[in-house]
Parts: structure tokens; sequence; C-alpha cells
């Protein structure tokens, strides 16, 4: 329970925001790592000069105050010092009234130094003011003829106050975290406009995106432009599919109608209307089946799984030959044992689709394949007549017949295989493409998905 309850505590601590934990992850380090090293700077540079100073100035303060403390008088003691000392910059005072305490400014972390050498090299020190003035040290020290004081500059003992060095190194660590906020905050707006399109669209809306900033925002964009965009054309096939069953629909139930309208009690149905209706009601059954099949792909439970793609399609097409449909596979480029991930149920329905749509507009269906490092790409080809160029799009709608011999009691489909074919594609981040045949000369189904 105390584990639980402190993951809890550290959670609330950390920001919530995208913003604040990436200026945390950004600025705790570089402050952690600034202050470590100035402390260290100065323990080890402004103390060890500071020491060393400090430890040649006692030496002079030794000398001087050896020579007053040597003095018959008072008189002599100030003659003799003020002859040595003012030769050796220092001013003399004798005698005097010292504070009973050493004294510093709060921020002079040096004049700890300079106190404990002094102080360790004079036994004779009373104190050492260091707060009077910033720029020099006076000394106090006990003598025979009285107290008296010895003063000096600061730049004598220490090479510079450290407090210079800690304004410098807050000013700049804060110009360059103004700096760094700015980058930060351009970097996280096309996140931000990512997640305001991603909203957007949740609500049914789509405004303009485009992917911009880091390589890897614009990958997520990219990614996310395309799932959309498959979305939308998804959308696009469920509307298009409703309306053409409900247009498809509407000629056999009229037919039905008006053949039902015909018949009363002295009038007995004929043979041949009877047989018209039962073909209008196939022909209804044919297209709710396919209506059915078409929309139960995106149902499917089946989760990718790794196959290996030549036993797959070698078995598609042994499947097809029992049937009395004149499939082979004629060709398999890569390593027949390498592995491809894909829905199986969900492919196979679009492969047999195209090699249904190839022997029956053709005499037979051609299938070769390549397994490449990144892509599986399967071809299907007939000796058929083939799909004029400018038809090709039109193709791959649902409920479309290119051919207007096709009548609907002819028992074909009901103008869906092409495109289940290419929702089977898209659903797998491939696509389906169509074209001439190279070898047959006829329709050419070529799905690549990636492997």
């Amino acid at each position: 329970m105390s584990n639980n309850a402190d993951a809890t505590q550290m959670r609330k601590l950390v920001p919530r925001g995208l913003y604040a934990r990436a200026a945390l992850i950004l600025f705790l380090p570089v402050v952690v790592v600034t202050t470590v090293v100035s402390v260290m700077f100065l323990q080890r540079h402004f103390e060890g000069v500071t020491r060393q100073m400090t430890a040649s100035m006692s030496h002079e303060l030794t000398f001087v105050a050896r020579l007053i403390d040597s003095a018959a008088t008072p008189d002599a003691a100030r003659r003799a010092g003020v002859s040595v000392a003012r030769p050796l910059e220092l001013e003399l005072a004798l005698p005097v009234d010292p504070p009973a305490e050493d004294r510093r400014l709060f921020y002079d972390f040096s004049g700890r130094v300079v106190t404990e050498v002094l102080r360790d090299a004079l036994p004779q020190v009373i104190s050492v003011d260091l707060a009077s003035s910033d720029r020099r040290v006076s000394v106090a020290l006990d003598g025979p003829h009285g107290p008296y004081a010895l003063s000096f500059e600061r730049r004598r003992v220490s090479a510079s106050n450290p407090h210079q060095l800690l304004v410098l190194m807050v000013f700049t660590s804060l110009l360059m975290t103004g700096i760094a906020m700015i980058f930060l905050r351009n970097q996280l707006r096309p996140i931000r406009r990512l997640a305001y399109a991603a909203e957007e669209y949740g609500k049914g809306r789509i405004v303009p995106y485009r992917p911009s900033g880091a390589v890897e925002l614009r990958s997520a964009g990219t990614a996310f432009l395309d799932m959309r965009n498959r979305l939308e054309r998804q959308n696009d096939q469920r509307k298009l599919m409703m309306s053409g069953i409900s247009h498809d629909l509407r000629t056999p139930l009229t037919r039905m109608k008006l053949g039902l309208s015909m018949i009363g009690p002295d009038m007995p149905p004929e043979p041949g209307d009877i047989s018209a209706m039962e073909a209008d009601i196939a022909e209804m059954n044919r297209m709710v089946d396919g209506f059915l099949d078409y929309a139960r792909d995106d149902a499917q439970d089946s989760a990718p799984q790794p196959i290996a793609a030549a036993g797959f399609l070698e078995g598609l097409v042994a499947d097809a030959q029992r049937a009395g449909q004149q499939a082979s596979l004629v060709q398999f480029e890569g390593d027949r044992d390498g592995l491809a991930t894909f829905r199986p149920d969900m492919l196979r329905r679009a492969l047999e689709n195209l090699i249904g749509n190839a022997v029956r507009y053709g005499s037979r269906a051609e299938m070769d394949a390549s397994l490449g490092p990144r892509s599986l790409r399967i071809g299907i080809e007939d000796d058929g007549p083939g799909i004029p160029e400018d038809s090709l799009d039109a193709a791959m709608r649902p409920f479309t017949r290119l051919d207007p011999s096709r009548r609907r009691n002819s028992a074909q489909g009901a103008g869906l295989g092409l495109a289940i074919a290419a929702d089977v594609a898209r659903a797998h981040g491939g696509q389906l493409r169509l074209g001439r045949g190279p070898r047959l000369g006829g329709l050419r189904a070529e799905i690549v998905i990636p492997r």
C-alpha cells in the first residue's frame, strides 16, 4: 500500500501537459549538471586559489607583525610598521578598536577560506573584517602595544568574487532557457495541430492538415492522413454500395409488382410468369448475398498472422482447380519459405473474386507472385477482352458492370468482385492495380500489400 501511495504521489508531482513534461525533461538535467559543476568549480578552483593567495599574503602580515611586536614603544612600533607596510601596499592603523568577531557578506563564499587561513597563520588575529568594504580586507591583531589593524586590497587574496560567476551563470542559463522554450514550443506546435485534426475528424469534421515538424512527427502526420483518406474511401464505398443495391433491387421488385398485379381470381398465372418471378427472386438473393459478403469483410475477427506466401497461393490455386476453374500459379519470385503477414480469410476472398472474374471473362487465369523484402505482390491475368483505360477506376466501384450485355438474369455476379479486392488491399495497407496483362493480353489485376 505504501508503494502504491508513493507512486500516486509521484504521478501527481509530474506535470500533465506534454509541453511541461518536455521542459522538465530538458531543463532538469541541465540544472542539476550546472549546479554540480558550479559547486565543484567553486570548491576546487576558488577555494584552492584563494587559499594559496591568502597563505602568501599571511607571510607578509607575519613579517610586519613581528616588527611591530619587537618595537620598544608604541611610536617605534608605528614607525617600524609603516616603513615596512607601505612598500608592501599595506595600511597600518595603531591603535584601533577592532570588531569582536569576523564579518563577511552572505554571498562571499571565498571569504570563509580567507578568514580560516589567516587565523591559522596568525594566532594573534582578533577578527577579520570582509564586510565593511568588499574591495578591502582588514585584519585586527593583538600586540604588546595594543590592538592594531593591517588592511589591504581584496584582490590580493582571491582571484575574484565567486558571486560574479554565479550571476553570469544564472543570466546565461535564463537566456538559454528562454531560447530553448521558444524552440520547444515550435516543435510541439505540429503535435497540437495533429491532435486538433484527429479530434475534429472524430467529430465528423475534416479540417485541412499538412504534416510538419520533425521526421517522427511528419511520419505520424502522414500515417494519420493515410488513415483518414482510407476511412473516407471506405465510407464512400459504403454509400455507393447502399445506393447501388437500392437501385438494383428496385428493378426486379417493380417487375414482380407488375406481375402480381396481373394475377387475379379470374386470371391464373402463366408458367412463363412464374418462371420470371422465380428468376427475379434468385437475382435478388444473389444481390443480397453479395451485399452481405461485401459488408462482412470489415467484421472479420481473424487477426493478421505470418503465413508462408507460396504455400498459401498454391493452396488457393488448387482449390480453384477443384472447383473446375482453369487457374494456375505460373511464377513465384523470392523465398518460397518466406513469411508475409496478412489476414488469410480476407485475402483469400479477394483473390477468389479476382480468379472468378478472370475465368468468367476469359478462358483461364494465370497467377504470378513476388515476395520482396518489404512487400508481397500478387498478379492475376486472363485472356479476356480486358477493361478500357478510362474505365479502370469505375470498375472498382461496387455494383458496377462495364459490360452492357450482362443481364440481371444471366447468373453473373453483383459487380462486387473488384470492389471487395480493392477494400481488402486497402485494409492491409496496400492497393489494387488494374491494367493490361503482358502475357495473355487481357485484364491484369495486381494486389500489393506490405510484407
